[in-house]
């Protein structure tokens, strides 16, 4: 099992920079597949971006070349950087964690993130 605790959110004007980290607890993080999820007042939760246990990465078409997921295994933390804000990313962001070849994901508590424009 793996405890996840995100932090790094705030209040951000559009075109700003905000960079979520994302901790976890426990060992062998490196075997788990990390995403990022954001999910909008009134609406569904939406995967944002996806960073694999050998660093693949995949995004969402909405923050393609503006967002970067990464990760630091000596760390146990994952990590998004968000530039080019827009009004539209305000949501609150959440990490997952799922260990490789389980479906099992793991969450953390969320961290609100507001743009204002």
């Amino acid at each position: 099992q793996v405890q996840l605790v995100e932090s790094g959110g705030g209040l951000v004007q559009a075109g700003g920079s905000l960079r979520l980290s994302c901790a976890a607890s426990g060992s062998s993080f490196s075997f788990y597949v990390m995403y990022w999820y954001r999910q909008a007042p009134g609406k569904q939760r939406d995967l944002v971006a996806t960073i694999g246990s050998e660093s693949t990465t995949t995004y969402s078409d909405s923050v393609k070349g503006r967002f970067t997921i990464s990760r630091d295994n000596a760390k146990n933390t994952v990590y998004l950087q968000m530039n080019s804000l827009k009004a539209e990313d305000t949501a609150v962001y959440s990490c997952a964690a799922r260990r490789i070849h389980t479906s099992i994901y793991y969450w953390g508590q969320g961290t609100q993130v507001t743009v204002s424009s």
